[in-house]
């Protein structure tokens, strides 16, 4: 409907129903909305794109518990355990593709960080036998190359995991999806392009880590090595290796050696 035609309307229509065509107008006018919105929504092409991953990797769709359990052994699959950053819920086989502890493990530190709360994930490595009524014939899950983790309530949290799983999936290293029954991120992580995708992300870090100088700094009453490192653009990592720790613990008066990059 053009400028015109809505103005005609609006002029030769009775003045009860013209807060309806305003409201009408509003709509038409509206700019659609950008193609990233329905990103993480989900689709058949997804799907498909999940499944035929699995199969480019060679993976075994796993059928029983009993070859879970021989995975593990034979090194395919590997336990992935709850720590300071995220926890397991109701997770029944607590095992991965060694790319998906990876990721599990990289972006719940980030999270917690970013979002002051842990990471909570609900499901991993799920053999066929064990899958739930409601999943697709095509689910990774069996492979152990998929991750499921809850919704949180913080709305701030949610956004920023949305925003991080939506970068990940342009660079082609995972498919993402936002289900409602339970609420949370299904996730299908791409071994062999997420273990390039870390391997430059590590080696640009290195490069960054040789081109550095090293600061001395004082331990002030209160500091703790995350807070210097943070303070200092540098890693508690890096702040350990260069000042040969084996834990966290620092005391007022302690000199660190702090790499600072040019």
């Amino acid at each position: 409907m053009t400028n015109h035609e809505i103005a005609w309307v609006f002029s030769n229509s009775p003045k009860v129903a013209r807060p309806f065509l305003v409201l009408l107008t509003g709509l038409l006018l509206l700019p659609a909305l950008p193609a990233s919105a329905q990103s993480l929504r989900g689709s058949t092409r997804s799907v498909d794109l999940q499944f035929r991953v699995a199969h480019d990797h060679d993976f075994t769709f796993l059928e029983s518990p009993a070859q879970v359990e021989r995975f593990v052994k034979a090194g395919y699959l590997v336990p992935v355990k709850a720590n300071r950053y995220f926890e397991l819920h109701g997770v029944s086989y607590p095992y991965a593709r060694p790319e998906t502890r990876t990721f599990i493990l990289r972006l719940s530190e980030q999270y917690r960080r970013a979002c002051g709360e842990k990471l909570v994930v609900t499901s991993l490595t799920r053999p066929l036998s064990r899958q739930p009524n409601n999943a697709s014939s095509r689910s990774v899950h069996p492979t152990g190359m998929a991750v499921d983790i809850r919704r949180s309530n913080n709305m701030g949290c949610r956004s920023w995991l949305e925003e991080v799983l939506l970068s990940l999936e342009k660079t082609g290293v995972l498919e993402a999806t936002r289900e409602s029954h339970p609420p949370h991120y299904h996730v299908a992580l791409f071994p062999k392009p997420y273990a390039r995708y870390v391997a430059n992300l590590t080696n640009q870090a290195n490069t960054r880590m040789a081109s550095a100088d090293v600061l001395d700094y004082q331990v002030r009453r209160g500091d703790s090595l995350w807070d210097i490192a943070r303070t200092h653009g540098t890693t508690v990592d890096r702040l350990r290796e260069e000042n040969e720790l084996s834990g966290s613990r620092i005391y007022a008066g302690q000199l660190l050696k702090i790499p600072v990059s040019r």
